[in-house]
């Protein structure tokens, strides 16, 4: 893929990236560690036990998934460094337009994410 070509998914990828910096850093007041933060929910000596293990299992799940975010942009990123963006991990083909416009950090091409989701969904 060409540089011309690249600059829209690069441009959403790093307006991904900010974005996605910016709401952790909000979350934490910009100061707090995530871990400082779950412990400020949690300090709830009224709540019951389940509910402040609801809490903080959910805090956990939203950490996870927000690295997981971020990982998969930077991963992306470096891919378009490397001249691979684009190319299906499994397959090597090319993947649709609209399949990177929808989600610019897919490595997967359509077929070959369905079938991976298919595989591990049984498990």
């Amino acid at each position: 893929m060409t540089q011309t070509k690249l600059q829209p998914y690069l441009q959403t990828l790093m307006q991904m990236r900010e974005d996605l910096l910016t709401r952790i850093a909000q979350q934490r007041d910009g100061k707090a560690s995530r871990a400082e933060v779950a412990f400020a929910h949690f300090d709830h000596t009224q709540d019951d036990e389940g509910q402040i293990n609801s809490e903080r299992d959910i805090e956990f799940a939203i950490n996870e998934n927000e690295t997981a975010q971020l990982q998969s942009i930077e991963e992306a990123l470096k891919r378009i460094t490397q001249g691979v963006y684009g190319l299906c991990v499994e397959c090597g083909a090319m993947q649709s337009r609209e399949r990177l416009l929808a989600a610019p950090q897919a490595t997967r091409c359509m077929a070959c994410q369905t079938t991976f989701e298919t595989a591990h969904a049984a498990h």
